[in-house]
């Protein structure tokens, strides 16, 4: 038997801000990153081309971001193709929830499956919000999931989760090898009845 799924129902922590809509997950990680046998350490190239193209400019390699656990982003982030890479990326850089405007659904859908909350604001208060973090860095941001809601200097701002994806969140389905694992004796106890796995 496993461990018990993970509930996630706050998410505290510093935020790290990039503008700009339709960031796509080739951006986020570049294809020729993915040619490796595990995700371990696919953080290091998080954003790498622009980074590179920065010169140091990049809020990821500015020092009052450092440590950030909370990416805020503007419309469409993550678009383009379905890798899985985009979020483990972003995972292993140290970020362990997404506020924005939207988010491509495929890329979502892969967020949740890793246990990274999302939540989308309004424009003006993903403005706001953007405005708050930059003045401040060193605030620290709370993403409530059960209230959808962003708290932060700037205030407290409702946002939206997907019902589906906040109900995986909050009870811990969003782990499904933890569900799985936990399901083992139910399993076990189907399968000893299934004649072609006992050999009759």
């Amino acid at each position: 038997m496993g461990s018990s799924p993970t509930k996630l129902d706050r998410i505290d922590g510093t935020a790290s801000v990039i503008r700009g809509d339709d960031i796509d997950t080739d951006r986020i990680i570049p294809a020729r990153f993915m040619k490796v046998i595990t995700f371990d350490d696919m953080g290091h190239h998080l954003f790498e081309d622009a980074r590179k193209q920065a010169k140091g400019d990049h809020p990821l390699d500015d020092e009052k971001f450092a440590g950030a656990s909370i990416l805020v982003v503007g419309n469409n982030f993550g678009c383009g193709s379905s890798r899985e890479h985009a979020p483990q990326a972003l995972m292993r850089f140290g970020f362990r929830a997404f506020v924005g405007g939207s988010f491509a659904e495929i890329f979502a859908g892969n967020c949740t499956a890793l246990g990274l909350p999302y939540i989308t604001l309004d424009p003006a208060d993903l403005d706001n919000l953007m405005g708050s973090v930059e003045l401040d860095p060193a605030q620290e941001l709370n993403i409530d999931v059960a209230a959808e809601t962003v708290t932060s200097r700037a205030g407290v701002m409702q946002g939206s989760i997907p019902e589906g994806t906040r109900n995986r969140l909050l009870d811990g389905s969003w782990d499904a090898t933890s569900v799985l694992l936990d399901a083992g004796d139910a399993i076990e106890k189907t399968a000893s009845g299934l004649s072609y796995v006992n050999g009759y």
